[in-house]
């Protein structure tokens, strides 16, 4: 189904706009209603036909590992007790052996060390990044639709999406030298500019197909901004060897780690579950009535 076969989630970072609720549970374990953020990317790749799952991840991150490890004795009890959709649902976190692996970033220093620390596991083919806190919503896959662009075009290519103008600073933003459908060829990428500067609207988020000549530019390249090591800079530096292209993906995209965008996920993909929808809508209603009569 695809040429890229394996995929990196970076899942080293302190979530800390989550705190207390991070202190002891990592951020990517965070429930969207029944199942943790983690999930989600890890199904999207799977369903991009992703075979390997490369993690980077931190000290206090165990959760992570043991979440997609079999749990034996829970199964056993499932299985005794007659509870077969708790053991089906259980089943979505079972991994095919030797699929998975775990890398220790001792401090978070920015996206380009994280995705630099997987070299050695990735190898020298192109590969995918996802990152957890980006969920998107979407009939296909994300990363599904970027790997059949991806085919034609070759070169980087990152997820992208308009935002407006005054949200620029807080995204990678593409200067586009053109566009033709769903794909923006670029000039480059601009790390969080200004609104006022921003050579665009066309904002790039968490989903990326790299080439591994990548690597070579994380491993001579300086801190960026924040004092990090930049993916944005390391592909900028590739731009003429490989070209990067913007790819407008299908989808509604959360930012799951904001706690603004992490409750608007939550209700609307409440609202997508059949036996949630019903009494969520009455609930949300009645709320919203409640608030009207006190006002």
């Amino acid at each position: 189904m695809t040429h890229i076969r394996k995929a990196v989630f970076p899942v080293a970072g302190l979530g800390t706009r989550f705190l207390p609720a991070t202190k002891s549970v990592p951020k990517e374990m965070l429930p969207l209603v029944d199942r943790p953020l983690i999930q989600y990317a890890v199904d999207e790749a799977r369903q991009a036909g992703i075979e390997e799952f490369i993690f980077v991840t931190a000290a206090g991150k165990g959760a992570l590992e043991d979440y997609f490890d079999t749990a034996a004795a829970l199964e056993l009890r499932l299985k005794k007790n007659g509870k077969t959709a708790a053991l089906a649902a259980l089943g979505q976190t079972r991994m095919p052996e030797g699929t998975l692996s775990f890398i220790r970033q001792d401090q978070p220093r920015g996206l380009g060390h994280a995705v630099k620390l997987a070299q050695r596991a990735v190898g020298n083919e192109p590969f995918a990044v996802l990152l957890p806190d980006d969920v998107i919503r979407a009939p296909r896959g994300a990363l599904a639709q970027m790997v059949d662009a991806h085919a034609q075009t070759g070169g980087h290519m990152v997820a992208t999406m308009d935002v407006p103008r005054a949200q620029t600073s807080s995204y990678g933003v593409l200067d586009v030298d053109h566009q033709r459908g769903q794909l923006a060829t670029a000039r480059g990428m601009v790390e969080k500019p200004r609104p006022d500067v921003a050579p665009s609207t066309l904002a790039v988020v968490g989903r990326y197909i790299l080439q591994p000549s990548v690597f070579d530019r994380l491993a001579v390249q300086g801190p960026g901004a924040g004092g990090e090591l930049q993916l944005t800079d390391a592909i900028n530096a590739d731009l003429a060897d490989a070209g990067v292209t913007g790819f407008r993906f299908a989808g509604e995209r959360f930012d799951c780690g904001s706690i603004q965008g992490f409750v608007q996920a939550t209700t609307v993909y409440a609202l997508d579950r059949p036996e949630l929808r019903l009494d969520y809508e009455k609930f949300l209603r009645a709320r919203q009535e409640s608030l009207q009569a006190v006002a």
